[in-house]
């Protein structure tokens, strides 16, 4: 199955769940070979171009984001582009002793004919947690988390 554009239904369902994956590895380096060399990020209020500035902003956000589990949802597709809902959670602190966050939000992708990402658009808000509101807790398949229409 070839996961370059034009798109379907399986090969943007199996896109959103391999940039999860490799995501969830928190290795700024693997990632970043996703993304096309002249790659152009909006995240939050980031703007970034090229693999370097991504492996860079990649390296702060998870020296920051402890605990990082992240599941994305496809949203909608059509031709080169996929939009998903993702969510995520992290604690401030390296021991998991600070404050619990999760991370909504939604990102607009654009691959080039290889099937490298060439542009990414994303959009996030944090939201404080307890513990008992974790959804990714150590354990737990993160496939398998109902998440609730309040929360899509």
């Amino acid at each position: 199955m070839s996961l370059r554009p034009p798109f379907t239904l399986e090969t943007a369902m199996k896109k959103v769940k391999l940039a999860q994956d490799l995501w969830n590895t928190r290795t700024p380096a693997k990632v970043a070979l996703a993304y096309t060399p002249d790659t152009v990020w909006r995240n939050r209020d980031s703007f970034l171009r090229g693999r370097p500035a991504v492996e860079k902003f990649l390296e702060a956000k998870w020296a920051k984001e402890h605990h990082y589990i992240l599941r994305k949802e496809l949203f909608t597709f059509a031709d080169n582009k996929i939009a998903v809902q993702f969510f995520y959670e992290w604690n401030e602190r390296p021991d998991a002793s600070g404050q619990w966050y999760r991370t909504y939000g939604l990102e607009d992708w654009t691959f080039d004919e290889s099937g490298l990402m060439r542009k990414r658009m994303m959009s996030g808000n944090d939201v404080r947690i307890t513990d008992e509101e974790r959804w990714f807790k150590p354990g737990v398949d993160i496939e398998k988390v109902e998440i609730s229409e309040d929360h899509l």
